[in-house]
């Protein structure tokens, strides 16, 4: 395996470990903070973060007409609004009903690959092996869920939504993003979204409920530096590089990711189905990376 190689296949895994991690940190968050003002917070501070890394690194904000124009879209349509419909959308429905939902998420990916990319490969494989993670999502997250149609309805479809958005930009990204820095990248999006939300959260949400406290601070803190500026940077370096679909599947494992931390720090019970459906995902996943292993192994032998 060569050192390009090895990058991504490291760069994919830690940014499935991290947002696998950032489920138990929101959690400890909302103890203390309102869901609005927690994500801000952790916008504001990431994009503190990454102003830091630019200057200490001289990475220059590009600032062309088409530059500006992709950090105005994904600061709403990658940050604002689809966070925002997932917070307001789990006041309603199960957790684990969101978590299902939002593993349509790759489905979206597909889609809109095949309209707005051409040369983008969308093969049997990658279809099976999204259609068997998201049944293995399915089992994992149904058996506590008790799904109430005429009551969830609205909260399902405004999960989904957020899920079709997030396709969508992610596609966009992979077309248009491609000369930018991922620290540029990412810089102008959070501080639109972390402000937004913010002043969002202090006129529409209960802020007499706000604590800053140890939980509070660790919280924001984690998630901005680790959960945003690191993943996100890390996943935009990797769009650039891999098929955006086989990237979009990281969304099958980090709910796996989070299962493991729920019950090594929370105490968690794992069922024989949860186990089950964490194999069908790692199953999916397999199927959608065959075609690259196997002309990933055909080299090594053709020149080996």
């Amino acid at each position: 395996m060569n050192n390009e190689n090895l990058k991504i296949g490291s760069g994919y895994a830690f940014i499935c470990l991290l947002w696998g991690s950032t489920w138990l940190m929101i959690r400890i968050g909302l103890e203390s903070l309102t869901p609005l003002v927690a994500a801000g917070s952790r916008f504001v501070f990431a994009s503190v973060f990454i102003w830091l890394i630019m200057r200490y690194r001289n990475v220059k904000l590009q600032t062309d007409k088409e530059a500006v124009k992709l950090y105005l879209i994904m600061g709403f349509f990658s940050f604002v609004i689809p966070f925002g419909l997932v917070y307001w959308a789990e006041q309603f429905i199960p957790s684990g009903l969101t978590s299902i939902l939002f593993g349509t998420f790759p489905f979206f990916v597909v889609i809109f690959s095949k309209i707005l990319i051409r040369s983008e490969r969308v093969g049997a494989g990658k279809v099976a092996g999204i259609v068997i993670g998201f049944i293995g999502i399915y089992l994992i997250y149904s058996e506590d869920m008790n799904v109430k149609l005429n009551q969830y309805i609205l909260g399902m479809t405004v999960v989904l939504i957020s899920a079709a958005m997030q396709g969508w930009i992610t596609v966009l990204i992979k077309i248009k993003g491609k000369r930018l820095n991922p620290l540029s990248m990412n810089l102008v999006p959070l501080i639109i979204a972390g402000f937004t939300m913010l002043i969002l959260g202090i006129l529409f949400e209960n802020t007499s409920k706000v604590t800053i406290d140890s939980k509070a601070v660790l919280s924001v803190l984690y998630l901005a530096f680790f959960g945003t500026v690191l993943t996100f940077t890390i996943y935009y370096w990797l769009m650039k590089r891999i098929n955006v679909i086989i990237l979009s599947l990281s969304s099958f494992i980090t709910p796996i990711i989070a299962l493991i931390l729920g019950h090594i720090i929370l105490s968690e019970n794992f069922s024989s189905q949860v186990v089950f459906g964490s194999g069908l995902v790692l199953t999916g996943i397999l199927f959608a990376n065959l075609e690259g292993l196997f002309k990933y192994f055909k080299k090594r032998t053709r020149f080996g």
